[in-house]
């Protein structure tokens, strides 16, 4: 199973960045691979929001859709997301936000398991450069829309 973590410090307010990660349906105009991206159930329960949310990713002839649960947990600023449908026997990712200066360290821990395992053995050869460009591509959206002057 492919499991990374990464850590950057973002120039932006944690609260936007936060935003950023739950706006869902935006993922196609920025993530690498992802093609498309609905949202079924977006409510506020007590201290955590919860959205339920479509994914489409893949590159050429191997493209999928997975769908998430994801839950915001307001009081830690924490985001938890596992699958729960789709192309993969296991996904779960851990963002951690914490604001310093004006800037944002963001954490990002991710394991999955694609079912098909030739899949899951190419994947796991590449993965974490995929990771760092889809880092790359939340923390260049992030400064483009919200850097300070």
């Amino acid at each position: 199973m492919p499991k990374a973590s990464i850590k950057r410090l973002i120039e932006c307010k944690k609260k936007n960045l936060i935003d950023l990660v739950l706006d869902i349906e935006k993922y196609p105009e920025f993530i690498p691979f992802c093609y498309n991206a609905k949202i079924y159930k977006n409510e506020n329960k007590g201290d955590f929001k919860i959205i339920i949310a479509d994914l489409s990713i893949g590159k050429g002839p191997f493209k999928d859709t997975y769908r998430s649960d994801v839950k915001f947990n307001k009081k830690d600023n924490s985001i938890y997301v596992k699958n729960i449908d789709g192309p993969l026997n296991h996904l779960t990712n851990i963002w951690n936000f914490k604001e310093i200066n004006n800037m944002t360290e963001v954490t990002f821990d991710i394991d999955f398991e694609i079912k098909n395992k030739f899949l899951n053995t190419i994947m796991s050869a590449s993965f974490q450069f995929g990771l760092e460009k889809i880092a790359d591509s939340f923390q260049k959206r992030a400064e483009d829309l919200f850097k300070e002057s």
